[in-house]
């Protein structure tokens, strides 16, 4: 047993036949002489009478003048907060586990409060992740590094939104008609040609943004993940990092809504077979059901397959193993990520329409027929003047939505590989933290 205060209990038996003396040192025991051949008298014990207070483990040993007295040694328990402990921590914690000692704060001693903080040298802490902390950390990135996060993102923004006027004033103007869902007299043919061209544009345009969406989050990828580690990037080696996984991750861009489309239209083809075949509403009606159906299973595999991106970018993998890697940290938790990506999706609209519904009443207000116009008209015929005015709000809009999407789903995926492979383990490392492991202070799981 260690012979440190705190350790060495007072009624230890001496050893090696010594006994302690008044300060508390073993001293000799006195044999008996062999020349007197008379027993001695047993020597009286040294122990003082007056004990020191549980605790303090050592005895009282005479001071010096002018010496300063040993701090005392601390009590059992965690750490000090209280009588016989030490404010600065020492006990059964050992450095840092009591109040106000490093790395810890007060509470965790006597008090039993909560864990000390983990480490965090960048935006998140170096700890599997709650979900404010994700929502916080998307934030925290595009404060901290404003700089080169609206850079990349008005790029994305301004580039997809040209090809979103463009399509909507040359290509699908004329189709965007929906005067037929609004007439109680119309057939179901009509019905369904214009239900079909509204989700045809409504489609078109969708896929655009959903494009811009995985191209900012590629791009912001290297952006957040030495944001984790508090290590600032340019524009310029963002886009030196993207550029060797470039011409995969356009394959992969182009890839997963395909695959979402594919899926729908199975999910379609029995219903528009029968139709066509001469069942009239009864295929119409299986075509809806299996294109809802459908619409499940590709949701499911949108959000198995939605950490592909960083594990490209991060991983420098190909797109099939990109694919599986993501599969593999969203399995068992696809509530959960799904959950995330949701709330974090709902966010980022309920703050692209503050910026885009009054560019949407201005660009009505400067067109011909202005905002009762616009409000009363059935026709999706909309002019040069609305688009342009209205994408100036889109731009703007994504300008912002661009990374807190792209933010939350990187420090999505850095939260699944530091729960199921342990990556903060790796992030510290390259952060520099010194003396870090899993069962350091504060380094106990989130929610």
């Amino acid at each position: 047993m260690k012979d440190t205060p705190g350790w060495a209990s007072p009624g230890s038996a001496p050893s090696n036949g010594q006994e302690p003396d008044s300060s508390g040192a073993a001293q000799p025991t006195e044999q008996p002489s062999d020349q007197g051949g008379t027993d001695q008298p047993e020597p009286p014990s040294k122990w003082s009478k007056e004990q020191p207070p549980p605790g303090q483990w050592s005895a009282p040993s005479p001071q010096s003048p002018g010496q300063t007295p040993p701090p005392p040694p601390p009590g059992p328990g965690w750490g000090g907060g209280h009588p016989g402990g030490p404010a600065g921590g020492g006990g059964h914690g050992g450095p840092g586990r009591g109040s106000g000692g490093p790395g810890g704060p007060a509470g965790w001693g006597g008090n039993w409060g909560g864990p000390p903080p983990a480490a965090k040298p960048g935006v998140i802490p170096l700890r599997p992740l709650g979900v404010g902390e994700i929502l916080d950390g998307a934030v925290s990135t595009m404060r901290t590094y404003w700089r080169t996060v609206l850079g990349i993102s008005l790029t994305v923004a301004v580039v997809t939104e040209i090809a979103v006027v463009l399509l909507q004033g040359l290509v699908l103007k004329d189709r965007a008609n929906t005067d037929a869902l609004n007439d109680p007299s119309a057939t179901v043919g009509e019905l369904s040609r214009a239900l079909g061209d509204t989700m045809l544009s409504s489609g078109v345009v969708l896929l655009i943004t959903l494009l811009g969406t995985i191209v900012a989050t590629a791009l912001l990828t290297s952006v957040t993940s030495r944001a984790v580690l508090g290590k600032s990037v340019t524009t310029a080696e963002a886009w030196r990092d993207a550029r060797p996984q470039l011409p995969k991750l356009f394959g992969l861009t182009f890839l997963l809504p395909l695959i979402a489309i594919a899926v729908v239209a199975l999910g379609t083809l029995p219903g528009v077979l029968a139709a066509v075949a001469g069942a009239g509403d009864a295929g119409a009606a299986l075509a809806v059901l299996g294109g809802l159906g459908a619409g499940i299973v590709a949701l499911w595999l949108m959000v198995r397959f939605s950490l592909a991106s960083p594990a490209l970018m991060l991983e420098k993998q190909s797109i099939w193993k990109s694919m599986s890697r993501s599969a593999k940290l969203v399995r068992g938790s696809w509530w959960r990520v799904f959950g995330i990506q949701l709330l974090a999706t709902i966010i980022a609209n309920i703050v692209a329409s503050i910026v885009v519904i009054p560019f949407a009443v201005l660009a009505a207000a400067l067109s011909g027929d202005g905002v009762t116009g616009f409000l009363n008209s059935g026709s999706g015929n909309l002019g040069w003047t609305f688009l342009i005015v209205s994408g100036v709000g889109s731009v703007i809009g994504s300008m912002l939505t661009f990374p807190i999407t792209a933010g939350v789903t990187v420090l999505l995926y850095i939260d699944q590989r530091i729960r199921r492979e342990a990556l903060d383990l790796d992030l510290a490392r390259a952060a520099g933290v010194q003396d870090y492991s899993p069962d350091s202070p504060g380094t106990t799981p989130g929610s």
